[in-house]
C-alpha cells in the first residue's frame, strides 16, 4: 500500500495497531505525530509497517513507537489529556502582552514600515497622559499573573516623558495587586541619550531594536535624514549591553534584543546578517519575513518574495549559525527555538503569533495613542490601514470585560484553533504550529483563512520540514544545540519590585 493510495483515502487494514496520527512526507522520511505532540521520524519502509500493523513487537521500532503513545493496544489516555493540558495552559491566564502605542512619531523611515508611522511634528499622535493612565488601569484588570508592557511607535522616545509616566503609574497601581509587571521597550535607540538610558536602566526597562544586517543594507531600508541609522545604534547596544555587565548581569541572558524584517534584497545576504549580529554581541536572531501591513502594502514590488526563496534563504542562514555553534559562538534563531521548544519539551513558550488558539484579544492586547484598543498590534495596523475590523474597545468607554469577550475577539479564537481549521487538522504540525486571523484576514479575505494559500502557513510548514530532517540526520554534537536552544530562563531582573505587604 503506497502513501499515496492512504492520502487518496483508500480503506486499509491496520490490525488495529496504531494510534491516532498525523503524518507528513519529507524528502524519504516520514513525520509522524500524535493528538498530545509526541512524534517520531520514520522511513517510507517502517512508515508501512506501522500502517499495516506489521512491526516486531520485539524489536526496537515498537519500542520506540510505545514510547512515543502511538501504539493503539498500550495508549496511555490519560498521559496524553495531561501532556495536551500542558500544552494549552495559556487559554486560560488572559492577555499577559499589552502593547502601548505611545506616539506615531518616528524620526526613521523605513521600507516597510509596518507601523504607519507619522513625521515629527504630528503631535496630536502623542499618547496623552490621562489615555496613558486609562490604559494602564484596563491592563491591569486582566486576570494574568503575569503582565508585559510593551512600548512600541512610532519611536517611543519621542514621547519618552509618558513613558517615565506610565512606568511610575503602573507599578504605584501594582503595588496593591502584586502582578508580576515587566516593561520593554522597542526603539531605533537614534535618539537616546545617557539621562534616558539611566532612567531606563534604573527602572528595569529591557531595551529591543531593529537591526537589518550590515549597515549598508539597514541604513537602505531604515533611513535617518543625514545620518547612518546603523551608526546610530550601534553603540548605544553595545552602551547598553556594557551597562548589563556592570551589573554582574548574566550577558548569555542580559543583552539588547535585536529584531531583523527580512526583505528582498536581504535573502541573499544571509551570511552577513548573520555575521552582523555576532558582532554585535546579540544572542539570537530572528529571521522574520516583511509582514503584509503599512507601508509595506505600498512597497511591496521592492520588499517582497516568494515564500520558497525565503526558505532556501532561511535554511542557509540557520544551517551557518549551527556552524557557528559548533565552533563556540552561542546564538540562536528564534523560530527555530519556539518551534523546537514544543517539539523537543512538550511546552509552550507562548509566543503569541504562533499558538493554538492564538493570542490576539486573548493573549495580547494593543492600545493605541488615542486609546483605540485592538486585538493585537497587526489589528492596530490594520486600522491604521483603514480597515477597523480588530477594533474592540476603548481606554475611555470599555470595561475589561466587555474587550475580552468582544464578539470579534471570540471568532479570532475560532479562527485560530488549528483542530477546527480544514487546512490544519490533518498536518503533523498541529501541536507546535500557530496562525494569525489578522494575517489571514488581510492576505485571504478571511479570519479563517486557507492554510494551503497561506504564506504564513508556508513558512510555518517550512521551517518544521527543515527543524525535523535536523532532527532526524544530525550528529549528537547539532542534537545537543538544537536542544539548548529550547532553554527558557526567566528574566527575573527585569520584573519590577513589589512592596512587601503588596
Amino acid at each position: 500500500m503506497s502513501l499515496e493510495v492512504l492520502q487518496s483515502g483508500a480503506a486499509l487494514d491496520t490490525g488495529g495497531y496504531p494510534a491516532f496520527f498525523r503524518f507528513r512526507e519529507i524528502g524519504e522520511r516520514v513525520v509522524v505525530t500524535s493528538i498530545e505532540g509526541e512524534w517520531i521520524v520514520l522511513t517510507r519502509e517502517e512508515f508501512r509497517g506501522f500502517l499495516r500493523g506489521e512491526v516486531d513487537r520485539d524489536g526496537a521500532l515498537h519500542q520506540r513507537l510505545v514510547e512515543r503513545n502511538l501504539v493503539r493496544e498500550s495508549f496511555d489516555a490519560r498521559r496524553a489529556a495531561e501532556a495536551y493540558r500542558r500544552r494549552k495552559r495559556f487559554v486560560h491566564y488572559g492577555p499577559n502582552l499589552h502593547l502601548m502605542v505611545v506616539t506615531l512619531r518616528c524620526n526613521e523611515t523605513c521600507v516597510y514600515c509596518h507601523a504607519s508611522r507619522a513625521n515629527l511634528d504630528a503631535l496630536h499622535t502623542d499618547m496623552t497622559i490621562e489615555t496613558a493612565e486609562r490604559a494602564v488601569d484596563l491592563i491591569l484588570r486582566t486576570t494574568s499573573p503575569h503582565v508585559t508592557i510593551e512600548f512600541q511607535g512610532g519611536e517611543p522616545l519621542v514621547n519618552f516623558p509618558v513613558v517615565q509616566h506610565i512606568v511610575e503609574y503602573a507599578t504605584q497601581r501594582n503595588r496593591g495587586l502584586g502582578k508580576q509587571l515587566e516593561f520593554t521597550m522597542v526603539s531605533n535607540l537614534s535618539l537616546m541619550d545617557e539621562t534616558k538610558l539611566a532612567w531606563l536602566l534604573a527602572h528595569r526597562v529591557q531595551l529591543c531594536t531593529s537591526i537589518d544586517g550590515p549597515k549598508s543594507l539597514h541604513d537602505k531600508q531604515r533611513k535617518l535624514p543625514t545620518l547612518s541609522s546603523y551608526d546610530a545604534a550601534e553603540p548605544w547596544i553595545a552602551r547598553i549591553n556594557a551597562a548589563y555587565r556592570e551589573a554582574g548581569l548574566d550577558p548569555t541572558l542580559y543583552h539588547v534584543e535585536a529584531l531583523l524584517t527580512t526583505t528582498k534584497e536581504t535573502l541573499e545576504r544571509w551570511r552577513e546578517v548573520v555575521d552582523t549580529y555576532v558582532a554585535l554581541g546579540c544572542r539570537a536572531l530572528f529571521l522574520r519575513p516583511v509582514d503584509p501591513f503599512g507601508f509595506a502594502e505600498k512597497t511591496r514590488k521592492i520588499v517582497e518574495y516568494p515564500r520558497e526563496d525565503y526558505l532556501a534563504y532561511y535554511r542557509r542562514a540557520v544551517d551557518y549559525i549551527i556552524e557557528l555553534n559548533h565552533q563556540g559562538v552561542e546564538i540562536l534563531e528564534r523560530y527555530a527555538a519556539i518551534f523546537l521548544t514544543k517539539i523537543l519539551t512538550g511546552d509552550d513558550p507562548n509566543f503569541l503569533d504562533i499558538r493554538s488558539p492564538g493570542g490576539a484579544g486573548i493573549g495580547q492586547l494593543a492600545y493605541n495613542y488615542d486609546g483605540t484598543i485592538y486585538s493585537s498590534d497587526e489589528g492596530r495596523m490594520l486600522g491604521a490601514m483603514g480597515d477597523p475590523t480588530f477594533a474592540i474597545g476603548d481606554v475611555r468607554t470599555s470595561r475589561y470585560r466587555d474587550i475580552v469577550s468582544h464578539p470579534t475577539v471570540r471568532a479570532m479564537a475560532i479562527a485560530s484553533n488549528l483542530e477546527g481549521q480544514p487546512d490544519c487538522v490533518d498536518c503533523p504540525y498541529v501541536p507546535y504550529c500557530g496562525t494569525q486571523p489578522e494575517h489571514n484576514h488581510k492576505t485571504l479575505g478571511t479570519m479563517m483563512g486557507r492554510m494551503r494559500e497561506s504564506s504564513m502557513c508556508a513558512v510555518h510548514k517550512g521551517i518544521q520540514d527543515f527543524l525535523f530532517e535536523k532532527l532526524a540526520t544530525a550528529d549528537a554534537a547539532t542534537l545537543e544545540i538544537l536542544h539548548r536552544w529550547t532553554t527558557i530562563r526567566a528574566r527575573e531582573h527585569f520584573v519590577q519590585p513589589v512592596a512587601e505587604g503588596g
